[in-house]
């Protein structure tokens, strides 16, 4: 039964969705970066319907989500200083850490990889989820796979609706943009996928890190969102050098970061009018579903700056053109 209090209906959602997860069903919840369709990571059963529900291959891996250091532990054989040091600056936080996965983890959470991609949610929701559960909990984006990434609860219900047990309505989530994955596997750490945390933040509490993007086969079955195709909407996105070549296209949506006074006869949307990146990374996927919903024929954006948070953006953008390398506007 519904109640007029929405703090009893989010406890109940949350009780509700905890013995959904015991029960190895599936439950969308929100987290700061997007919201996910998450199960038990530990029931190999469970963790399929993830995938089901996804259309999502069962090569992608899935991040594994803890409510404390304890339960991390026991999801993994080892744990570097350096990773030791991340957890204490950044968990809970938008920041996933790859490590040797123990043998609690099935295969099918990590893809047949040894690997596990770990990380501690900072929405006070998902950590309470986890920790009602009992569980860690296994949760990719909750959306068709591919597509663009929900950041509210009406965006799941749009691509899943229908797939899932518990849905758990906390709201439009705060970052916007998926986590940093940093690998421990190799001697020197390496940033898997751009994300929340930037690699400067990084670099300050554990100093030097790779991190090129190489897209290989390999990498893709260490972490999520490795896939050069992701992120996508069903409209063509390019990304252009001018956007202002299509000022004139009525039938082309444009995202813009930052002022721009030039009347445009297509719809526009903002990411910052500001032009602040956090701000462009909060609205980013939001935008591009906008848009997207118009039947427009194409969708044009820039690159924002190659730094801080917008090289994050202007990875999920890369992506969601296909992997489209910087065109001159046609």
């Amino acid at each position: 039964m519904s109640h007029p209090n929405p703090y009893r209906n989010l406890l109940d959602s949350l009780h509700a969705g905890a013995q959904a997860i015991k029960r190895g069903e599936l439950v969308a919840f929100p987290t700061e970066t997007v919201y996910g369709l998450g199960a038990d990571a530990t029931d190999p059963n469970a963790v399929e319907k993830i995938f089901k529900a996804k259309q999502r291959p069962f090569y992608d891996p899935l991040i594994v989500h803890v409510a404390d250091r304890e339960q991390m532990l026991q999801l993994v054989t080892s744990l570097p200083e350096k990773a030791e040091r991340l957890i204490a600056c950044f968990w809970p936080g938008p920041l996933t850490i790859v490590l040797p996965k123990s043998s609690i983890v099935p295969a099918i959470v990590t893809a047949g990889s040894p690997s596990v991609a770990v990380r501690m949610p900072s929405n006070p929701i998902a950590l309470e989820l986890i920790r009602l559960s009992g569980k860690p909990i296994a949760a990719p984006s909750a959306n068709r796979f591919g597509c663009t990434s929900p950041t509210t609860a009406k965006h799941v219900q749009e691509q899943l609706g229908g797939t899932y047990d518990v849905m758990i309505d906390g709201g439009a989530c705060i970052v916007g943009i998926e986590s940093t994955v940093i690998s421990f596997l190799g001697d020197t750490p390496r940033i898997l996928r751009p994300g929340g945390i930037d690699q400067q933040a990084i670099e300050s509490c554990i100093g030097k890190v790779l991190s090129e993007q190489k897209d290989s086969p390999d990498e893709s079955t260490t972490s999520p969102g490795m896939l050069p195709s992701h992120y996508a909407t069903a409209t063509p996105l390019r990304i252009v050098e001018d956007v202002s070549v299509y000022a004139g296209r009525g039938d082309v949506g444009v995202l813009l970061f930052g002022k721009n006074d030039l009347v445009f006869a297509g719809p526009v949307e903002y990411l910052s009018l500001l032009s602040d990146p956090a701000e462009a990374a909060k609205r980013l996927y939001q935008a591009m579903r906008k848009l997207d919903s118009l039947s427009l024929s194409l969708l044009v954006v820039e690159l924002l700056p190659e730094n801080g948070i917008g090289i994050a953006i202007n990875n999920r953008l890369k992506k969601a053109a296909n992997n489209a390398t910087h065109v001159s506007a046609l």
